[in-house]
């Protein structure tokens, strides 16, 4: 075996966590792949003999090239992921690929990477790296050009926008399915009061139908939400409900004649729906790779 496929067996069994790393900073699974693709250009580049700790050298460098990608994507005004969904990472109900279950270590749900949206740059890769994968803030200074105490107030400040913001879902699988089972049975059966019994009275109710649609829509409040019964009794009765794992939290592939309709994501906290998130548009939902989801 050549010394470059020796340094390409290291770097592959870092892709998991590199992935899981750029997809909180980015929200987007193909954006996260290019960014951990550069990150093996950049080391197939270096004389990685230097390299002490190749984890903390690669994670320092994604964390590089995913902020220089939010800074982009910032200065052009691109498409904001407050304007539509990030990307959902959907398994089956009953079984977990392992290297999804890296990807979703702390279940790291819709709700909450539309949080860290609203956050800066700056902020959100000192959150993801120190809050989320504990990395000293010696290390993560250099990155945004800081220094420890200031990166310390970056995630801080972060810390403060995220809490409260982004609901904390229930920890048992089993109880969040129950309430979706009748979430489901209420809008078949067209029955509001049902509905309205499992809703969070602050629930939040995001809808991605893609730019056909106007992009993404945003509803709160149980009365509102509750208001949207008959477009949930269309959807519940008119294509095929199959339960599925939705960023690691109970949710819902909608099929018509065997083709993705939409997906959706259910954040249950205290026994209560407080966010539902749909992604209907049909040009994401094709680039979607479902087929771990088939029988």
């Amino acid at each position: 075996m050549t010394p470059h496929d020796l340094l390409a067996d290291r770097f592959q069994a870092h892709r998991p966590h590199l992935k899981a790393v750029a997809y909180r900073m980015l929200g987007s699974l193909s954006e996260a792949e290019d960014a951990v693709q550069e990150a093996w250009l950049r080391l197939a580049r270096s004389d990685s003999g230097d390299i002490g700790n190749l984890g903390g050298w690669l994670t320092t460098v994604v964390g590089r090239v995913c902020l220089d990608m939010l800074r982009t994507r910032k200065a052009r005004r691109e498409e904001s992921l407050q304007d539509r969904l990030p990307d959902p990472v959907i398994n089956r109900a009953d079984a977990v690929d392992p290297e999804q279950e890296v990807l979703l270590a702390d279940s790291v749900g819709l709700a909450l990477l539309v949080v860290l949206e609203s956050l800066t740059p700056a902020e959100r890769l000192a959150f993801v790296l120190h809050d989320m994968f504990g990395l000293p803030f010696e290390q993560i200074a250099p990155i945004v050009d800081r220094t420890p105490v200031a990166a310390k107030k970056l995630a801080s400040r972060a810390r403060l926008r995220v809490r409260g913001a982004a609901p904390n879902p229930d920890p048992d699988l089993a109880d969040q399915r129950r309430v979706v089972d009748a979430f489901l049975a209420a809008a078949r059966g067209g029955d509001f009061d049902a509905l309205l019994a499992i809703l969070d009275p602050d629930v939040v109710l995001r809808a991605d139908g893609g730019t056909l649609t106007g992009g993404m829509k945003v509803i709160r409040g149980v009365a509102a939400v509750a208001g949207q019964l008959a477009t949930f009794q269309r959807m519940a009765t008119g294509t095929a409900t199959h339960p599925a794992l939705v960023n690691g939290l109970a949710g819902l592939v909608n099929t018509i004649d065997d083709q993705v309709f939409s997906v959706m994501n259910f954040t249950v906290a205290d026994g209560r729906i407080a966010t539902i998130d749909i992604l209907s548009d049909p040009d994401r939902l094709a680039r979607l790779n479902l087929i771990h989801l088939e029988p």
